[in-house]
């Protein structure tokens, strides 16, 4: 009847749950002097949350930490879950702690998970009867994990447009497509003191010397971008979604008629994207081209070799990189 310490140790233990056989990580009390494992009351309850993990595993269904994890991401209560959800007020709790939720459950809350604007509906519908703090609160948390997903998907649509051009290399200078690459070449334009009045027009021809110079000087280009030959020179193959990017600084000017695109940035500003060598290419570009208005560019794009032998709207091949004129 001596107490004594006694050891907390790991062991893979099995199971059987609902008919199926699970292996899972255990955690036991042993004692060195009576050669034996016993578990306490919180191990009894992790022990078992661990089984029905394994066994949640193995039956494709989301974990209790996953569950809860989709909570974290949204910032919401267990009991405003449930409201949004029409469930009962305990369910998610449940979830959490120890029962395995049903297949009809799960494929709604990996919806939730995958799908921030079907929880902005949600959340709506559920307005009234949450409080108006917690409210907005969830509608900003969801609302920056909807945007982030229309990023993705756009970077996927750019991504496609791009995929009948990686056979040849000329047409993307040796480089595979790096749209993080893209957003800080841009942003690094628009960082510049030496780049006046950056408007879409310029900005096109910018990023096509940068990649053409980067060609000509180390054989590949920066951003793996393919350019066309267009009325006012070069610009890459989804351009207008490009502009779109997240994190790109792109503001639209009313200019009567018609819309410009202006592009700047200011304050201290990081481009993990960029090595030091993309970085030197960038400035020998600003200062050669960074002080030109738009049609001066558009004048010097015209007299490059590269675009005098691409026929309208065809690809602007970097085997020309060679008669660059900067």
């Amino acid at each position: 009847m001596e107490e004594h310490e006694v050891k907390t140790v790991l062991v893979m233990d099995k199971a059987t749950f609902k008919n199926t056989e699970v292996d899972y990580e255990a955690y036991y009390l042993y004692c060195d002097l009576a050669e034996e494992l016993y578990m306490d009351e919180k191990q009894i309850q992790d022990n078992d949350a661990r089984m029905k993990d394994s066994y949640r595993e193995k039956k494709g269904l989301l974990t209790s930490t996953q569950i809860s994890g989709i909570r974290a991401k949204y910032g919401i209560s267990q009991s405003d879950l449930c409201v949004l959800l029409g469930w009962g007020g305990k369910t998610i709790t449940r979830y959490e702690s120890h029962q395995v939720q049903d297949k009809a459950h799960d494929t709604i809350l990996k919806k939730i998970d995958q799908d921030p604007e079907w929880f902005l509906s949600l959340l709506n519908d559920a307005k009234d009867s949450l409080s108006a703090e917690s409210y907005q609160k969830y509608m900003e948390a969801a609302t920056s994990l909807f945007e982030e997903d229309q990023d993705a998907y756009l970077r996927k649509a750019i991504e496609a447009s791009y995929a009948r051009f990686q056979g040849n290399k000329m047409f993307h200078g040796n480089t595979p497509l790096s749209l993080d690459k893209v957003v800080d070449v841009i942003r690094y334009f628009a960082a510049s003191s030496k780049v006046t009045n950056l408007y879409k027009v310029k900005l096109m021809k910018l990023m096509w010397y940068a990649d053409a110079l980067a060609y000509k000087r180390r054989r590949r280009a920066i951003t793996g971008l393919v350019y066309q030959a267009l009325p006012m020179g070069a610009v890459p193959v989804g351009h207008n979604s490009i502009i779109d990017l997240k994190d790109i600084p792109c503001e639209e000017v009313d200019m009567g008629e018609t819309i410009a695109y202006h592009f700047a940035l200011s304050g201290e500003c990081k481009f993990s994207a960029l090595s030091k060598d993309d970085k030197e290419i960038l400035d020998l570009v600003i200062d050669k081209l960074g002080k030109m208005g738009k049609n001066d560019i558009i004048a010097f794009m015209h007299k490059e070799q590269a675009y005098v032998e691409t026929s309208p709207r065809e690809v602007i091949e970097f085997k020309y990189a060679e008669s660059l004129q900067i």
